[in-house]
């Protein structure tokens, strides 16, 4: 029987590239929350994949972008804080790309100084023409030395599995350092102000989700009078001008109830119980500068 390995990997990359929906299909669990648009991703998540011979503790960082505000300084710091703890890295493109640009070529300075075992993953494959991903293949083969390269499609289940073998090789002997039944580091609160956000993503519009932050304020566990299990969630969505609640709420409250409609459904999905769940929306114009609230997107090992 071959020996059992372990190891941590981290995925990063510019913003919306795919990295979180590449996660969700090699743990085959919705543990991130995904929308198209940038900056989805504000902290590192651990996500567990388990198979017969190995488990991978992956971390899901936020994209590196430009910061411009405090909060996006603690979100570049937490992607390249998890760098320095990992067995392997993934390293996220697009396929679309036609060169090196400026973000990519900053990563890969990154990596050229922590000097961990690196794969490229080249994601939209979808999107171009096969000798325009061989080209691009060269061009970054010439720019580092990765231990693989592997085209995917991020939203395509059949690709998981190969980039699990791939980083399995990379691993070294190791312990289990979850169960077998857990796929995240996340609690249950978490989860809920994740996914309550990831609906606000979705359906509004495009100024406002990045001025948001989502907050439950209570999480009971109760029995309903036929002894069905309930979870009672109250949470807030702080935004930070008095025009961006108006749409939050949205005209008689509908923008509202869609998101937390749709965010009850998925709650219910992954918790596996009803979900009683009651929205909030009030204005703080400097949320995203509270020292408290940015605690929460700092890495920790």
């Amino acid at each position: 029987m071959a020996e059992f390995k372990s190891g941590f990997v981290s995925i990063i990359g510019r913003t919306n590239v795919g990295k979180s929906t590449l996660l969700n299909n090699l743990i085959k669990e919705d543990v991130v929350i995904t929308a198209n648009k940038p900056q989805t991703t504000r902290m590192a998540i651990k996500a567990i994949a388990n198979r017969e011979n190995s488990q991978i503790i992956f971390i899901d960082t936020p994209g590196i972008h430009k910061p411009k505000s405090k909060l996006s300084e603690t979100m570049i710091d937490t992607a390249w804080s998890s760098l320095k703890d990992v067995d392997v890295v993934l390293f996220m493109i697009e396929a679309t790309s036609k060169e090196v640009g400026k973000g990519d070529t900053y990563i890969l300075d990154k990596l050229k100084e922590i000097k961990k075992k690196t794969i490229l993953i080249i994601n939209k494959i979808d999107l171009v023409p096969k000798e325009n991903l061989l080209n691009l293949i060269n061009i970054y083969k010439e720019k580092y030395d990765f231990s693989a390269v592997i085209p995917v499609d991020s939203t395509q289940s059949k690709y998981g599995d190969v980039v699990l073998d791939e980083i399995e090789k990379l691993l070294k002997p190791g312990p289990k350092y979850y169960e077998e039944d857990e796929y995240t580091d996340q609690t249950l609160r978490q989860m809920a102000e994740e996914k309550i956000r990831e609906k606000a993503l979705r359906f509004l519009d495009d100024e406002v989700p990045h001025g948001i932050y989502v907050e439950v304020e209570k999480f009971k566990d109760r029995k309903t009078k036929q002894k069905e299990e309930i979870y009672d969630i109250d949470a807030t969505i702080y935004c930070k001008r008095e025009s961006h609640k108006g749409i939050i709420i949205g005209k008689n409250g509908q923008m509202l109830k869609k998101i937390g409609q749709y965010a009850r459904q998925d709650l219910e999905k992954t918790f596996r119980v009803k979900v009683n769940l009651k929205l909030w929306v009030k204005v703080d114009n400097k949320w995203d500068e509270n020292t408290q609230i940015l605690k929460k997107f700092k890495y920790t090992n």
